[in-house]
């Protein structure tokens, strides 16, 4: 069926409309689509319900999702690119420099070597997870434990432990709580539920999380960590990206310096794109992206000067019958590529 793009305002609408079987199915609770270019030009889709369980609470476009893991990059990887440029440190001052009590007990401990370019990276030994909430309540004492464990050592995988050090970073240089911390206009920690999309029956709190953040580590650790703890809508998620795109929100220098290779698959905090990311292949070369595990993601095309977020919580009501969104997320990201072009050039497109 051939589709004419009349004006920008229609894209993100047009782009999400193949995916919207799965909102009518109930596999996917809610669906936040929406793109936005370098002037601030913005298209935005909204379908489905932002809670299931116990009680169906239709979506609403101020809801704000559990981003998940997209606050390594809209947190964290900005907050330590602003201190980089305000020379607090460079990216290869080792963790050793920023927080001396890192491996206290070994002055050779191989984790007061790492670096904050490896962490960004994510090229450490460090595991991708462990349950470091199952070791108390108390968030002092869980911060010492992730500082002076014998980690074990592996080859790099992309690594939660990297940026709950980099947060710890952020700490210390800025002599204030990560949770007490100022957010991004339009992003909160720990918000009200009847603002929130629900995610899982979370088994260890006994609950529908409505509001509160998703992953158990960032929970017990205050609620903002850094690898997760951040909640937006779309629409703040998006300005974000267009402040990265016109550098409103670090130095053209600082974000040139954040997209830049590291290697094949990153760059600092983001994935760069390479064969097997969840953006597809029609992105230009020059683009970068993130997701987040309760079914975020956005994506940036620098070349382009577009940026576009799919928010949905597929984890809701449970992780453990988790829906797979990576063919979703790589039609929506190829669909808007493809209609973008086609309003650019004026063209009727499929």
């Amino acid at each position: 069926m051939k589709q004419e793009v009349s004006s920008f305002a229609g894209l993100a609408g047009q782009a999400v409309a193949p995916l919207l079987e799965k909102v009518a199915s109930g596999e996917i609770p809610a669906i936040a689509a929406g793109v936005i270019n370098t002037k601030g030009d913005i298209s935005t889709s909204y379908h489905g319900f932002a809670q299931l369980v116990p009680e169906q609470v239709p979506l609403r476009p101020e809801y704000l999702f559990d981003l998940a893991s997209l606050t390594k990059v809209l947190f964290t990887t900005i907050e330590i690119m602003r201190l980089i440029e305000e020379g607090a440190f460079d990216l290869d001052a080792q963790l050793a420099e920023l927080i001396p009590d890192i491996g206290q007990y070994d002055a050779q401990a191989p984790i007061r070597k790492i670096t904050v370019r490896q962490c960004l990276s994510h090229q450490t030994f460090l595991p991708a997870v462990a349950p470091i909430y199952t070791y108390g309540d108390d968030v002092e004492t869980l911060k010492a434990y992730i500082l002076q464990n014998e980690w074990p050592q592996g080859q790099p995988v992309y690594s939660d432990i990297n940026f709950m050090l980099l947060g710890f970073v952020i700490e210390r240089f800025r002599n204030c709580k990560l949770p007490q911390m100022p957010l991004p206009e339009g992003f909160e920690i720990n918000p009200p539920a009847e603002k929130c999309v629900a995610t899982e029956h979370c088994k260890w709190r006994g609950r529908v999380l409505r509001g509160e953040v998703h992953d158990e580590n960032a929970y017990a650790l205050g609620g903002l960590s850094g690898h997760a703890g951040l909640f937006a809508s779309l629409g703040s998620v998006l300005k974000m990206a267009h402040g990265l795109l016109n550098a409103s929100i670090l130095s053209q220098k600082a974000i040139d310096t954040m997209w830049q290779a590291q290697n094949e698959t990153r760059c600092l905090g983001w994935e760069r794109r390479n064969l097997n990311w969840q953006s597809g292949q029609d992105c230009s070369t020059n683009s970068v992206g993130h997701t987040g595990f309760t079914g975020t993601g956005l994506w940036i095309d620098i070349e382009r000067g577009l940026a576009w977020g799919l928010l949905t919580n597929r984890v809701h009501p449970s992780r453990f019958d988790p829906v797979s969104i990576k063919n979703e997320r790589i039609q929506f990201s190829d669909n808007i590529i493809s209609l973008f072009e086609g309003f650019r050039s004026g063209k009727v497109h499929v």
